[in-house]
């Protein structure tokens, strides 16, 4: 597994800010965002640019270098699988791709004319750039995908891996999802929607995941990327296995471009619950979507109650990381595998009092010892789309 997010530089260092309630949300502190009525957000705790050669910077996107990070870093954990090339797939879902790339050359475009626009600019906002910046890494050739499903693209990324492992279509797939476009365009755009939290004094106390105080999310950027493998491939070279994504649900709403189903979700859960041979009785956490608008905590809290019960314990990184957009579900789908491997369940930060609604077992103030056969990644975007991943213990 690998990750950058505004919590830590890699996976380790993601899930011990969690664990410690720390935020990774803070002022913008760019010029820019002084003429909007939001000036916070979720920025990657170590510049992707970075962590990439000099050379290769100006061919990349942010989400793409983001993306490359994360997948270096869960190829480098999962002891670089000696896989052919034909048998090695790429899937990298993203909520709206190198966005950054297509409006900073168009003000090259504006102010300085068509001879300044560097030429690599259709492949860094292309969208599946970033699943394409992968698979050129590792050499993946039995294909690379790049599933655009908004906030659930990482999931479904996920998702869509299992089904090429199940098709026999291959035998190792790098999975997750990337996003990075802070930008007064899409801030500025969400903020008129009203859907961002507007608590530019308190950045820390922003993102609210089902608190009676919460007024919207706050958003941010980041990449999470998994390894997956067929289990017999992994058992046959000794692989260190995380845990088993054991089921996949997939559904859509048919409902509203914005506004959430919770009998879509329900149908989500019960779909992944049966593709993973599991009953709502056997799962003892669920990673919430939850983003912290007031309509969509209360439908989720509703679909978890009716197809799973009130007894798993719920957590919500969103209140620590932000909203990473396309990359959220990925990366909440390795904090669940973090969470059921040691049997710790990471607290909803500003979680005070729990609004009309909801009425979910929350994990409050510190980390919960919880034990756990089987758990569930929630995560829903914009358009109707609803995926949930269940995952078990090896």
């Amino acid at each position: 597994m690998g990750a950058t997010t505004p919590l830590g530089a890699d996976v380790a260092g993601t899930w011990e800010a969690l664990l410690a309630g720390k935020s990774g949300i803070a002022p913008i502190g760019a010029p820019w965002a002084d003429r909007l009525p939001v000036r916070i957000a979720g920025g990657m705790y170590r510049d992707p640019y970075s962590e990439v050669e000099r050379v290769r910077r100006r061919r990349l996107d942010r989400s793409q270098a983001a993306a490359l990070v994360a997948a270096e870093e869960a190829w480098a954990d999962a002891g670089r699988p000696r896989v052919e090339a034909e048998r090695l797939a790429v899937v990298v879902g993203t909520g709206i791709g190198g966005a950054l790339t297509m409006l900073d050359q168009y003000d090259v475009l504006n102010q300085r004319g068509r001879r300044a626009m560097s030429p690599y600019t259709v492949p860094r906002l292309m969208p599946n750039g970033a699943s394409a910046v992968v698979g050129l890494m590792l050499g993946a050739r039995a294909g690379t995908h790049a599933p655009t499903s908004a906030c659930a693209s990482g999931a479904e990324a996920i998702a869509v891996g299992a089904l090429l492992i199940r098709a026999g279509r291959a035998d190792v797939v790098v999975a997750g999802g990337t996003d990075a476009c802070l930008h007064p365009l899409s801030l500025g755009a969400f903020a008129q929607m009203r859907a961002l939290s507007l608590r530019n004094d308190a950045p820390e106390q922003a993102s609210r995941p089902f608190d009676r105080q919460r007024d919207g999310f706050v958003m941010s950027e980041g990449a999470g990327m998994a390894v997956l493998e067929r289990a017999d491939f992994a058992r046959s070279r000794g692989a260190r296995a995380h845990a088993a994504l054991a089921g996949a649900g997939v559904t859509s709403d048919a409902h509203d471009i914005t506004l959430p189903d919770a009998g879509g979700q329900v149908r989500a859960i019960e779909e992944a619950l049966r593709d993973a041979g599991l009953t709502g009785g056997d799962i003892g956490h669920v990673n919430a979507h939850a983003t912290g608008t007031p309509q969509g905590d209360v439908a989720e809290s509703r679909a978890v109650m009716s197809a799973v019960g009130g007894h798993p314990v719920v957590t919500a990184n969103k209140s620590s990381t932000g909203h990473l957009l396309g990359a959220s579900g990925a990366v909440e789908a390795i904090l669940t595998v973090l969470a059921l491997k040691e049997s710790v369940v990471p607290p909803v930060r500003n979680l005070e009092e729990a609004g009309d609604g909801i009425e979910l077992d929350l994990v409050r103030g510190q980390p919960r010892r919880a034990e756990a056969a089987a758990a569930l990644s929630t995560s829903f975007g914009f358009g109707g789309h609803n995926v949930v991943l269940a995952f078990t213990r090896v």
